[in-house]
Parts: structure tokens; sequence; C-alpha cells
């Protein structure tokens, strides 16, 4: 049986789609995923937007990354703004991904020439976690507020923002910037 071929509307949109997503960062494997194209119009159009050839090696699949003190706050953020966006509006799939990233951004620009926690590919694979169902969210004990938790971890549970980790802000960036400060 003949394959239909996709009509030139449906392709221009698909087009779009995957501008928006190399936009915003999207590893090759979100775009394969998502975008029906094929791998080398993915990668052409990669090239033409990024000037650069798409980064190689594999998608990070561990669930650990989301756990972590920052980038559990960062994901539990744009988790509750993607929540909103579905239950709220007709916002679904890479769509509401999309907007809710933008939302999230909005509200945590990272600071100039740097990169966000939260990149739309973890954004992405955050959401795929959450329907295989191998992360789950609970509520803080002490604020109510809800987190990204593994599923066996939802009892007694207090965030990262009600008990900060003791090496919480004691970054490289911090540590040098305290060593220019004593020097001067």
């Amino acid at each position: 049986m003949a394959k239909k071929p996709k009509s030139v509307l449906e392709e221009s949109k698909e087009i779009q789609l995957a501008v928006e997503l190399i936009q915003f960062g999207a590893r090759l494997q979100l775009l394969e995923s998502e975008i029906s194209l094929s791998r080398d119009r993915l990668i052409n159009l990669y090239k033409e937007l990024r000037g650069e050839s798409p980064p190689k090696g594999m998608l990070p699949f561990s669930v650990d990354w989301f756990l972590t003190w920052k980038p559990n706050i960062h994901s539990s953020l744009f988790l509750g703004i993607y929540r909103q966006l579905v239950e709220h509006t007709d916002a679904s799939g890479i769509q509401g991904i999309i907007k809710a990233y933008k939302l999230y951004l909005e509200q945590i620009p990272p600071d100039e020439g740097e990169e966000p926690i939260l990149s739309l590919t973890r954004a992405w694979t955050l959401i795929r976690f959450l329907n295989s169902f191998m992360l789950t969210v609970t509520q803080c004990e002490i604020c109510g507020g809800e987190f990204v938790v593994q599923p066996y971890a939802q009892h007694h549970f207090v965030c990262g923002l009600c008990h900060v980790p003791n090496r919480a802000g004691k970054t490289r960036k911090v540590a040098v910037a305290t060593r220019i400060i004593s020097v001067a």
C-alpha cells in the first residue's frame, strides 16, 4: 500500500514546529520523536538555524537529575505550569510542553550567556518520565508545594526550598566570585 503524501500545508506546519523546537535547543532525538520530517531534513534545518551540526550522543535517561536540589525545583516549577496549561487550556502534547516552557523561561530567565537550568529536551523527558510512572509528584509537608519525586518516595517529603541542602549555592561560580572579592 502506497503511503499518502503529506500536504504542503501539513509539511509547512511541521517545519515551523521544528524551527521553534530547534530555537529552544531541542536535541535531534526529540525532533525525530515529535516531527515526521526525515532525519536528513531535520539535520539540515538544525544546521541552517544554529550554524552547527546537532549535538551527538544519547539523551539523558536517568530520573536522578530531576531529583537533585536545583533541577528538582526547576522541574517542579515547569511541571506546575505544564499541568495548569493542560488542565485549563486546549494545550497538549508537544505544543503544551512548548507553551509551558516559554512560561517557565519568563519566570526564571537564565543569566545572560547562560543556559537555563531546565532545557526543553529535559522538560520533554520529564513529561515522558511522568507519563511512564518513572516519576511522580507529591506535596511538601511544610509548604504544601508539589514537587517531582520517585514513586516510592512520597511519604514525609520535605522539598529543597523548605530544607535547603548544606552545599546549596556553593557552585564554582560563587567560589570564584568570592575569591575575586577577597583578593580585591
